[in-house]
C-alpha cells in the first residue's frame, strides 16, 4: 500500500470572487417541500394568535414552526428521529435564552452568550450533518430571543407556545409519508441515475469527466446513504437498490452505458408509478447482491459524530472558534456603534460561516447583497402591516414560502424574502418606525459581514490540509483492502460488497477533503495530483469490482441518425 507523500511547503490560495457569487442555479427537485412546510406549520398558530389579539407571542410559535424546515431529503423513519432533535435543540436553545434574559440585561452578557450558543449551534448541525438551513435558523432565534425583555414566570408559557408549534411542526414534515412513504428513497436513487447519465455522457478528458466521475459518486453514495436510514428492507427499496445499482454499472463501464436510458429510468423512478425494472444487468448475479447484508457494509463509528467534533484534533474547531470569535467581535462592535438589534450583526457574522475560507467569503457577498435588496423590499411592504394586523400574518407566511422557494437558486436571492421576515417578526409585539428598522438591518448586515469575514481571516484553519492527508490515507487504504479481495478467487461476496461500499465512501469523503481544503488560506500546498491519482485508481478498482461480481452492463444500441441528422450532415458538407 502507497503512502501519502509529505505536503509541500507552499500553498495558493483561490481567488475571491464578487460576480460568480451571486450567479444563479437551478432549482432542485424539493425546494418546495421546506417552503411549503414552514408556511403550513406557521399559518395555524400565527392565525390563532391574531384571532385572539396576541400576535406578540408570534415570536415564540415561529421558533417552533421553523422547525419544519429540515429533514426533507431523509427517509421518513429518519425524519422522525432528526426533527424530534432539531426540536430538542430549538427549545433548548430558546430555553437558555429565555431565562438569560430574564437574569439579567446586561448587553455585553447577552451579546457573549448569544455568540456561544451560536458556535455550539454551528458544530453540532455541521457534524450531525444537519442540512439547510442549518444553524443559522437556531441562532436567529435564541439571538432574537436574548434580547426580548423576560421574567422567569413567563418562561414555562412562552416554552409550551414554541413545544406546541413543534409538535404541529413534527406532524408537517412527516404527513407527505402517509401519500409517498418511500418518496425520499426514489428522489435519491433517481439523483443518483441522473448523475451517472451526465458522467457518462460527459466524453470531455480531464478536469471536466473527473468532476462529473465525482458528482457521480457521491450521488451514489448519497443514495446508498438514504436507503440504509430507511431501516427495513422492503420489497420496493430492493428494488431501488437494484437500480442504483444499476448506476454504479454505468459509472463502472460507461462506454457500455446510454445516458438518455438511464435518464428514462430515472424519470420512471420519481412519482408514484411503478418502478422500472434495469435493463442490461445480470439477474444472477443481482440476486446474489440482493441476498447480501449491505448493512454490514457500513463503515463503523466508534463515537457520535457530535462527540468526535469537539475532540482534539477535529477539523470543525477552527470552525468553531470562527463562528464565536466573529460573531462576538459582530455583536459588540454593532453595540459599540449604537445598534438596538445587535443580534442581527451576530446572525449576519455566523451565517457566513462555510467549510472553507473561500465559500465563506462568497456567502458575505450573497448575504450583503441580499439583505440590501431584501430591506428594500421591506420598505415597499411596511405600510400594509400598519394598515391592518391581518396583513402582518398574511406576508410572514408569503415571505417565508418565497425564502426557502428561491434559497435553492443563490443565498442572496432567498435573503430578499428572510430578512423582510426578520424585520417584520420584530413587528410582532411592538410596530416600530420603517426607517428606524433599516437603519439598524443595513448597519448591522455590514457591519456582522465585515466583521465575520476579517475573522476568517484571522483564524485559520490549518487542519483542513491535515484531515485532506487522513481523508487521502483512508482511502488509499480501501483501496488496497479492495484490491487484495480482487485479486483473491475465494473472497465472499459479503466481503467483496463491504469494500466497494467503504471505498465509494472513501473517495467521496476524499474529494470533499479536498474541495474544503483548496478553499483554504494560509496553510501549506495541497498534494493536488496525488488526491487525482488515488481517486482515478480508487473509481478504476471499483469498476474492477462490478465487473468481479458479475454485474456487467449490456452495450448500447448504436444510434442510427434520423432523418434531420443525416440533412444537417449534407448541409455541412
Amino acid at each position: 500500500m502507497s503512502r501519502p507523500r509529505p505536503l509541500p511547503a507552499a500553498h495558493r490560495p483561490r481567488r475571491l470572487p464578487l460576480a460568480g457569487a451571486l450567479r444563479l442555479g437551478k432549482l432542485n427537485d424539493t425546494w418546495f417541500k421546506p417552503a411549503s412546510g414552514l408556511a403550513s406549520a406557521a399559518v395555524v398558530p400565527l392565525v390563532t394568535l391574531l384571532a385572539l389579539g396576541r400576535l406578540d407571542l408570534a415570536a415564540y410559535t415561529m421558533a417552533g414552526s421553523m422547525c419544519a424546515l429540515y429533514g426533507h431529503n431523509l427517509p421518513y423513519a429518519a425524519r422522525s428521529r432528526a426533527v424530534l432533535w432539531v426540536i430538542l435543540g430549538m427549545t433548548g436553545s430558546v430555553t437558555a435564552a429565555m431565562v438569560t434574559s430574564a437574569l439579567t440585561d446586561s448587553v455585553p452578557v447577552l451579546i457573549a452568550v448569544a455568540a456561544v450558543l451560536a458556535a455550539l449551534q454551528k458544530t453540532v448541525c455541521e457534524a450531525g450533518g444537519i442540512g439547510p438551513p442549518g444553524p443559522v435558523i437556531f441562532a436567529f432565534i435564541s439571538s432574537a430571543t436574548l434580547f426580548v425583555p423576560q421574567t422567569l414566570a413567563g418562561v414555562p408559557g412562552h416554552l409550551a407556545l414554541t413545544l406546541g408549534a413543534a409538535a404541529l411542526a413534527w406532524c408537517v414534515t412527516m404527513a407527505p409519508g402517509l401519500v409517498r412513504p418511500n418518496g425520499p428513497e426514489r428522489r435519491a436513487t433517481a439523483r443518483a441515475l441522473e448523475a451517472a447519465a451526465a458522467a457518462v455522457a460527459e466524453t470531455r478528458p480531464g478536469s471536466a469527466q473527473d468532476r462529473a466521475r465525482a458528482a457521480a459518486a457521491a450521488a451514489v453514495h448519497a443514495a446508498w446513504q438514504t436507503l440504509y436510514a430507511a431501516r427495513h428492507r422492503t420489497p420496493q427499496r430492493r428494488a431501488l437498490e437494484r437500480l442504483v445499482v444499476r448506476a454504479e454499472v454505468a459509472l463502472a463501464a460507461p462506454g457500455d452505458s446510454d445516458p438518455q436510458t438511464l435518464r428514462e429510468i430515472a424519470s420512471g423512478v420519481r412519482g408514484t408509478r411503478p418502478l422500472p425494472r434495469p435493463d442490461g444487468l445480470d439477474d444472477a448475479a443481482l440476486a446474489e447482491l440482493a441476498g447480501i447484508d449491505i448493512e454490514r457494509a457500513r463503515t463503523p463509528r466508534s463515537r457520535h459524530p457530535v462527540i468526535r467534533a469537539f475532540a482534539p484534533g477535529s477539523p470543525l474547531l477552527p470552525v468553531a472558534l470562527r463562528a464565536l470569535t466573529g460573531s462576538a467581535l459582530a455583536g459588540y462592535a454593532a453595540h459599540a456603534l449604537g445598534s438596538d438589534r445587535p443580534y442581527w450583526a451576530i446572525v449576519t457574522a455566523v451565517s457566513l460561516y462555510q467549510s472553507n475560507l473561500t465559500l465563506s467569503w462568497n456567502r458575505a457577498v450573497q448575504r450583503v447583497f441580499g439583505n440590501l435588496v431584501g430591506v428594500g423590499v421591506f420598505a415597499v411592504l411596511s405600510p400594509l402591516p400598519r394598515a391592518a394586523s391581518v396583513w402582518l400574518v398574511v406576508l410572514v407566511l408569503a415571505l417565508s414560502f418565497g425564502a426557502e422557494a428561491f434559497m435553492p437558486r443563490n443565498y442572496w436571492l432567498g435573503s430578499c424574502c428572510v430578512t423582510p421576515i426578520a424585520l417584520l417578526i420584530s413587528e410582532f409585539s411592538q410596530l416600530h418606525g420603517a426607517g428606524e428598522l433599516i437603519g439598524d438591518r443595513v448597519l448591522d448586515t455590514v457591519l456582522g459581514a465585515a466583521v465575520g469575514i476579517l475573522a476568517a481571516f484571522a483564524v485559520t484553519n490549518r487542519r483542513a490540509g491535515a484531515h485532506l492527508e487522513r481523508a487521502l490515507a483512508t482511502a488509499d487504504r480501501a483501496r488496497a483492502e479492495a484490491s487484495a479481495l480482487l485479486d483473491s478467487p475465494e473472497a465472499a461476496s459479503t466481503a467483496l460488497e463491504a469494500a466497494r461500499r467503504r471505498l465509494g465512501g472513501a473517495l467521496v469523503e476524499l474529494r470533499a477533503a479536498a474541495d474544503a481544503a483548496a478553499g483554504e488560506w494560509w496553510q501549506r500546498a495541497l498534494p493536488e495530483q496525488q488526491v487525482l491519482d488515488v481517486e482515478q485508481a480508487g473509481h478504476r478498482t471499483l469498476a474492477a469490482t462490478v465487473e468481479r461480481q458479475g454485474l456487467t452492463a449490456v452495450r448500447a444500441p448504436e444510434r442510427r441518425p434520423a432523418e434531420d441528422d443525416v440533412d444537417r450532415e449534407d448541409a455541412a458538407v
